[in-house]
């Protein structure tokens, strides 16, 4: 008899509505080794609790002054034993003390080819108004290690679409939303599995 390998349990750490964070529960409800244990928000009313509930996942809300002048919630996060942190569409800066808590274990998506529109306010819509306002041909999603600077770790993953002349700030969301819900889960179980 072998003993049954515990469990690589991730947190993913969300701001808004969850459709990534959907996206990974599903890709690992009936995995052999990896889970999602926790789902974090920094806003109560946020969509991904409602799928964190419905998928029957725990999930803390976080408040800002334990989280940048506190221990940064790791307490709980060690609690809840977890292994590897998911930003999915999560706004705050994530504060040193949780980065060297979990080193090369916390990994973002950035909805843009990364180094180009990354950075402080870069996120969401004013990425991809951006892009088109610069008239690119093409935009992507970055997948990358979180270090203190906003957009900076090392880039584990990335891939491309092409952006028509039709283009808007709003289409260029939905192609860069599907390229989201394609690769990142698998990059994420990749990226655990290596570990």
């Amino acid at each position: 008899m072998h003993p049954i390998p515990s469990k690589k349990k991730i947190a993913v750490f969300a701001s808004g509505a969850g459709s990534n964070a959907e996206k990974i529960i599903q890709y690992f409800k009936d995995h052999q080794t990896i889970e999602v244990a926790l789902i974090v928000s920094n806003k109560k009313e946020a969509g991904v609790l409602h799928i964190a509930q419905e998928n029957y996942v725990p999930f803390i809300v976080i408040e800002k002054e334990k989280f940048f002048r506190g221990n940064a919630y790791v307490d709980e996060l060690k609690k809840a034993a977890i292994n590897f942190i998911v930003l999915a569409g999560f706004l705050w800066k994530i504060p040193s003390a949780l980065i060297d808590a979990y080193p090369n274990r916390i990994i973002n998506i950035h909805p843009a080819l990364l180094p180009n529109y990354g950075g402080k306010g870069m996120y969401g819509h004013f990425v991809h108004e951006s892009v088109i306002a610069n008239q690119d041909k093409e935009s992507g999603i970055t997948i990358h290690y979180v270090d203190e600077k906003y957009d900076h770790g090392n880039i584990i993953f990335q891939t491309k679409c092409t952006i028509t002349k039709d283009d808007t700030p709003e289409t260029l969301a939905q192609k860069i939303h599907q390229l989201e819900h394609q690769y990142y889960p698998a990059v994420i179980e990749e990226t655990l599995l290596k570990q």
